[in-house]
């Protein structure tokens, strides 16, 4: 997660030098706090919320209970772990569900933060989870809101309600009314933005409040804006008291400081993120998860679930078996670079393996050559998939040309598929062997 690199990168240094020194003093940990409170003030969290995490800590770390163990530094990162995740909310917040249906989510935020969008993700999101989700279009100034909306809903094959140029307190009351009548268990209002907050923008929110009860008031932001964001999300809190916030493009290169104050400057929770920008990238918020990430622990629950998703239980058996039975062929090869890629970005991927992220902060994997291999197996016949050893030279320069690529890669394709399955064959006989 590109979001926190910076911050990881010099809790990391500072951490490193504490594991170094053994035994630890109570001047050594005050000097590393310190350096702690510089890293977050750099990475834009708030003043007042950098100084009272470092003093939350401190209190905890220079203890007997820390100062005499064993492993003083493992101790000293385990409060700050556990620090950092009370900060940001302590485990996820769920939606809340309406006792009587359907449950309406009113989505605000400014121009910008990419609040249209998170309506369609937050939509495929909850139809995925077996919801009968409803957008409903109450954003009638921005040219083309209403419009972006379909085409987004499209997207999510989620139905999308709309009554043109109407006041939006009537069009969401009839959405509501629509939704009960029609069977939808969830109404997502897309509501009007401005580029700054003004009277007029709170208003109409209050009165679409007042008319339609949300059970949740969820506040879009973008997390490119630092510390502005949590600006906007106490602007917003004051006069709507929202139930959460979503932060949109925590796949950009921002400091983090967004993610680590708002939970304790409005009180409310990060409910969810958007990662990219496919209708599938939205994650729920794990606080402990992202807290383990940033301290360079890796991150093996979201790992599992985005192996989950990528790949059912049944489909793991099979190639488990066919692992087993020596029968794995480029077929099946061909469907694992299609599982890895439904996963996401490949060096987020190996940052979620505790002890890998830090390993590979300037490590360059090209994501090209995923695409480059699913050429070349393309470009062979079904039966040069099955039996790939009846692939000899001038077979390898019919595929390379077919392929677009060179006999040479080609042939590092073979050696790496051949590598493959005699690495299974070790792992199952349980002697795992170094290749090179």
């Amino acid at each position: 997660m590109a979001l926190f690199n910076s911050l990881s990168e010099r809790f990391n240094h500072i951490f490193s030098k504490l594991k170094n020194r053994g035994k630890l003093t109570e001047l050594e940990i005050k000097e590393a706090m310190r350096e702690v409170r510089m890293a977050l003030l750099e990475a834009d969290v708030n003043y007042l919320v950098a100084k009272e995490f470092v003093k939350n800590v401190s209190e905890k770390a220079v203890g007997d209970e820390v100062l005499k163990s064993l492993t003083p530094s493992q101790q000293v990162i385990k409060i700050v772990r556990d620090e950092l995740t009370a900060l940001m909310s302590s485990n996820n917040q769920k939606l809340q569900v309406a006792s009587s249906l359907p449950t309406v989510i009113m989505m605000c935020g400014l121009q910008g933060a990419g609040k249209t969008t998170m309506c369609a993700k937050l939509g495929a999101y909850l139809k995925k989870s077996g919801k009968k989700p409803l957008l409903v279009a109450c954003d009638i100034y921005r040219p083309a809101a209403i419009n972006q909306l379909q085409i987004v809903g499209k997207q999510a094959n989620v139905e999308v309600f709309e009554k043109g140029t109407q006041n939006p307190v009537k069009t969401a009351e009839q959405a509501v009314q629509h939704a009960r009548k029609q069977g939808f268990d969830t109404v997502i209002i897309d509501t009007a933005g401005r580029l700054h907050i003004n009277e007029e923008l709170m208003n109409e929110l209050k009165n679409i409040k007042a008319k339609v009860n949300p059970t949740e008031i969820l506040l879009v932001v973008d997390a490119m804006t630092g510390q502005d964001a949590v600006t906007v999300a106490e602007s917003f809190n004051k006069d709507l008291d929202i139930t959460g916030v979503i932060l949109t493009k925590l796949d950009g290169d921002t400091r983090g400081g967004a993610a680590l104050s708002i939970k304790a400057i409005t009180g409310k929770p990060i409910k969810f993120t958007g990662v990219g920008e496919k209708i599938g990238d939205i994650e729920p918020f794990y606080p402990d998860r992202i807290a383990s990430r940033i301290l360079g622990m890796g991150d093996v629950l979201s790992l599992i679930e985005k192996a989950q998703e990528a790949v059912s239980e049944e489909e793991a058996k099979a190639l488990e078996k066919k692992f087993r039975e020596n029968s794995f062929t480029f077929d099946d090869y061909l469907k694992q670079i299609e599982s890895l890629k439904k996963m996401g970005n490949l060096k987020d991927l190996l940052a979620m393996i505790p002890g890998i992220g830090n390993k590979i902060k300037n490590l360059d994997i090209d994501e090209h050559q995923i695409v480059v291999n699913k050429a070349i197996i393309q470009s062979m016949t079904p039966n040069e998939r099955l039996h790939p050893e009846i692939i000899k030279a001038s077979r390898r320069q019919r595929i390379a040309s077919g392929s677009g690529t060179s006999v040479q890669q080609v042939n590092q394709l073979l050696k790496q598929f051949e590598q493959s399955k005699e690495m299974m064959k070790q792992l199952k006989n349980g002697k795992m062997k170094k290749f090179m």
